[in-house]
């Protein structure tokens, strides 16, 4: 699994029409920095403005997902956006000199050969995840839409459709994992049945579409007289109207290809979100409004979580024991703060104390009612942030950190006997001369009870 964030190696630019507008549209793809996430800018409007896309900015889902911002909106968006987010790039600025996205083939194909020709960068940042740990679940009454979200180690999608329709009827799609999207999902196009295409036209859309961008479905005869005038509405050659089934130009991609190209939007839609996601999605009937619906839902978790607790599973082995942390801090009983180590990497670390009543602080802090003092998970969240410090060197025993400032501070809620503190401690700035600058986060299961700024010094012992 990836686990730096990652950006275009380079900018690349693609041209075609609008389904919705017609109009003839080129758009840029730019590598961005760490944390951007994805922008999209109208160079067409004056000054240029910037939107971010993110789910609250969505404000329409008929026919494809529209971004507004004040007076400046981009719609079609979510094709761009699912080639992106399944070749796992983070931070990207879009241009697009329309708007709305053009609509290419139909499907997401184009824009990850473009993507994958261009090549992706390694940025010095850690991955954000979005960990899903408890069902989440979204419905749609009007419509019968819902979907799941389910905790799993790795994205994973599930789609069912089911239409009132001879041709197309039910259909299921699955996604295992973001390595088969370019050869299982991304050529899947977009589709319409013949019998929506005038309300369409009335409400002054698809003017782009044709037989070669859409899957285009047939089910219900009617005259051959009002076949062939739709035809000519949307610019596109005469069919016999006895003939029903699939009538566009290219043939069916896939045998489910409209239930892959349902799975396609909801990849695109949850891009949205501003982060990866661990966690499998279960989506029925899906559509634009639901997809968003649970993107939002996902957005407000994060907002209300400024930063999610690290996933704790008790019954995996340490990455680090306990031998290894006394080999590695100076600390003894009863002052040695963290217990394990569950995850490590080159910038953060997560480390796990189990708070017990027979700790020797709550004979006076408090014996009627025991807290643990702030001072002390100062304490062990700044011996996690040691651990990964010394870990990294050749010779740690030869060497102890030392506390230069603490800033930023905040105790949320208190800790008492039979909690389990999870420690989340990461570099924000490279180590130079012997310092060491770090954010520290303290949690008791899902809820953040202290955070703190920390600067150190990395002496060698005399």
């Amino acid at each position: 699994m990836i686990t730096k964030q990652h950006t275009l190696k380079d900018s690349f630019s693609l041209q075609g029409k609008g389904l919705h507008t017609g109009l003839k549209i080129n758009i840029k793809f730019n590598p961005a920095p760490i944390d951007y996430g994805y922008k999209i800018k109208r160079t067409d409007l004056p000054g240029q403005p910037v939107i971010d896309a993110v789910a609250e900015n969505v404000g329409n889902t008929q026919r494809g997902t529209v971004i507004v911002k004040n007076d400046v909106q981009i719609s079609t968006v979510e094709h761009a956006l699912a080639a992106l987010y399944a070749l796992q790039v983070d931070n990207c600025l879009i241009e697009v000199d329309a708007p709305e996205f053009p609509i290419l083939d139909g499907s997401a194909i184009e824009y990850v050969n473009a993507i994958e020709q261009t090549g992706l960068k390694e940025q010095d940042a850690e991955r954000n995840y979005y960990i899903v740990k408890n069902q989440m679940e979204v419905k749609d009454e009007e419509s019968g839409a819902s979907i799941v979200i389910l905790p799993c180690n790795q994205f994973v999608v599930n789609t069912l459709i089911a239409f009132d329709s001879l041709i197309l009827d039910n259909q299921f799609a699955t996604l295992d994992k973001l390595e088969d999207f370019k050869n299982e999902i991304a050529a899947s196009r977009t589709f319409v049945f013949v019998r929506e295409i005038e309300h369409l036209l009335e409400k002054n859309l698809i003017k782009g579409g044709d037989l070669d961008n859409a899957i285009v479905i047939y089910e219900r005869q009617i005259s051959q007289d009002r076949f062939d005038q739709l035809a000519d509405k949307m610019k596109v050659g005469h069919k016999d109207a006895t003939r029903l089934g699939y009538i566009m130009n290219k043939p069916l991609a896939y045998p489910n290809e409209p239930a892959r190209h349902k799975l396609l939007d909801i990849i695109g839609d949850i891009a949205l979100i501003g982060r990866p996601i661990r966690g499998r999605i279960i989506a029925t009937c899906p559509g634009h409004r639901i997809n968003n619906k649970l993107a939002r839902l996902i957005r407000k978790e994060i907002k209300q979580n400024e930063v999610q607790a690290p996933l704790y599973n008790p019954n995996l082995p340490p990455v680090i024991n306990i031998n290894r942390i006394k080999e590695l801090l100076p600390h003894r009983y009863p002052f040695l703060m963290v217990e394990k180590i569950i995850e490590i990497g080159d910038k953060h670390i997560v480390g796990v104390k189990n708070v017990s009543v027979n700790e020797p602080f709550f004979q006076g802090h408090f014996p009627e009612e025991p807290v643990m003092p702030g001072v002390l998970l100062i304490e062990s969240m700044a011996q996690t942030g040691g651990i990964l410090i010394l870990n990294s060197l050749d010779e740690p025993h030869r060497y102890s950190t030392y506390f230069l400032k603490i800033d930023s501070v905040k105790f949320r809620q208190k800790v008492v006997p039979g909690d389990t503190l999870i420690f989340r401690l990461e570099l924000t700035m490279e180590i130079r001369r012997g310092i060491a600058n770090m954010k520290g986060y303290c949690f008791v299961g899902e809820k953040l009870v202290c955070e703190a700024e920390f600067m150190a010094q990395i002496i060698k012992n005399k």
